[in-house]
């Protein structure tokens, strides 16, 4: 069945490793912070006197809501922006502030009270755009990323460009592996027959850390704990204790926690914890309530990752188009292939929950990305169900295809043009409000 070459593997495998990456917080904040720790990096000068922020819409609409990790309940990009520029450490990646203490802090908010910050909407097409410029009186230093959350473009110092990398939305002409590679045929074909000792280890540190931070949010007060909600309405008879319940509660409750600043790392996906989360903590649930043995977990943890990259790859980084759905329609079909579905009813299974939840918005990073979260993963399990059972969506019915590979081609089309203007209108409400 497998007509996969060593080097397709060795590629496959790197995408993995570059997408199923730990993180705290939110992503978009971190990457704030991460871009002013590397301007601060090149700043061989003293005496700053001001910050300047460029920021695409997206990241504005990411950053507005959501509370950044170890800030005290603060939220905004100048305090990402700050806190990054002050005690960043840029080696730690995504986890670029995971170190910086309450005394620390109070260093930061009396460096926002006394410094000029300034942050602009810059009218870009890239949709993750960020730039942070820091200035004295004589000298100026920036850095600059597009596309992926810690890919550096452009580093300058005053006027000397010491760093000038090319990048598009599908990483092309960059470090990162070309995603085109994949598809759901290769994904399914290589989750089944890869050496298990090649994925075992970073797929059990997503199972850990996912895990702790589910069941954090199951056990503090965080957002509008809809995971805890759903699990106390599970105990007390309201819904009812299956798997499809327990499953929802679980991958929500980590966004409720993650989304409220809960400095817990998650093991993230396609440059987001939520779609890490979701891709993850439904078939980790699964697993357990069904009694599955961890290989074969660890192997739809593989399939369900790697298929949220694909499907997500064709939205786009950043988008309208809620991230979640991405992953839970990953999901459906990893629920198919831990259940031993062939490959059809896999990809069934995907387009199923492709047609349901297609029209769900992004409309920035906040609470209500748990209840997002929750929806999609209830839909992934009716998706699944229903392919089991040779129940499918047709291609030529709305916007799925005669095949998977078309339908993604569609969703990446309905996302990038059609949901443009949305895209706009979100951000203009939020900016305005």
């Amino acid at each position: 069945m497998n007509n996969i070459s060593k080097n397709t593997q060795d590629k496959i495998l790197r995408i993995l490793f570059e997408e199923v990456v730990p993180a705290q917080g939110c992503t978009e904040p971190i990457a704030i912070a991460f871009t002013a720790a590397k301007a601060k990096e090149v700043f061989d000068y003293d005496d700053i006197t001001k910050v300047v922020i460029r920021c695409s819409g997206n990241i504005i609409k990411n950053v507005k809501s959501v509370v950044v990790p170890n800030s005290g309940g603060m939220v905004g990009i100048e305090v990402a922006a700050i806190m990054g520029l002050l005690f960043g450490d840029t080696k730690k990646d995504l986890m670029v502030i995971s170190d910086i203490t309450p005394s620390q802090m109070d260093i930061v908010k009396e460096f926002l009270q006394t410094h000029k910050i300034e942050v602009i909407h810059e009218n870009t097409v890239d949709k993750l755009y960020i730039m942070v410029e820091i200035h004295n009186q004589n000298h100026c230093s920036s850095v600059e990323i597009k596309h992926l959350h810690t890919n550096i473009t452009q580093i300058k110092r005053d006027k000397e460009v010491l760093l000038q990398q090319a990048c598009n939305d599908n990483c092309f002409n960059t470090k990162h592996e070309d995603r085109t590679i994949l598809s759901i045929k290769t994904i399914y074909q290589l989750a089944k027959t890869i050496d298990i000792d090649l994925i075992k280890p970073l797929m059990q540190k997503v199972i850990t850390l996912n895990s702790a931070i589910a069941k954090e949010g199951l056990s503090g007060n965080y957002g509008i704990n809809i995971g805890k909600v759903i699990q106390d309405h599970i105990d007390n008879g309201f819904y009812g204790n299956d798997v499809r319940n327990q499953a929802a509660s679980f991958a929500s409750a980590g966004s409720d926690a993650r989304m409220s600043g809960c400095a817990l790392p998650v093991m993230t996906t396609s440059g987001s914890g939520n779609q890490g989360m979701t891709a993850s903590l439904a078939l980790i649930k699964y697993a357990d309530f069904m009694n599955i043995d961890q290989d074969s977990l660890i192997r739809a943890l593989f399939f369900s990752h790697l298929a949220t990259v694909h499907i997500k790859t064709n939205v786009g980084r950043l988008s309208a188009y809620c991230g979640v759905i991405c992953s839970a329609a990953a999901v459906s079909g990893a629920l198919c292939f831990i259940n031993n579905s062939d490959l059809d009813v896999v990809s069934h299974a995907i387009a199923n929950t492709l047609g349901d939840v297609s029209g769900i918005i992004c409309d920035g990073a906040k609470s209500s990305c748990a209840m997002k979260i929750s929806t999609t993963i209830y839909a992934a399990f009716d998706a699944y169900v229903l392919a089991t059972h040779g129940k499918n969506l047709l291609g030529g019915e709305g916007i799925i295809a005669t095949d998977i590979e078309n339908t993604l081609k569609h969703i990446e089309r309905l996302s990038k043009n059609g949901m443009k203007v949305t895209d706009q209108v979100i951000i203009d409400i939020m900016n305005n409000q």
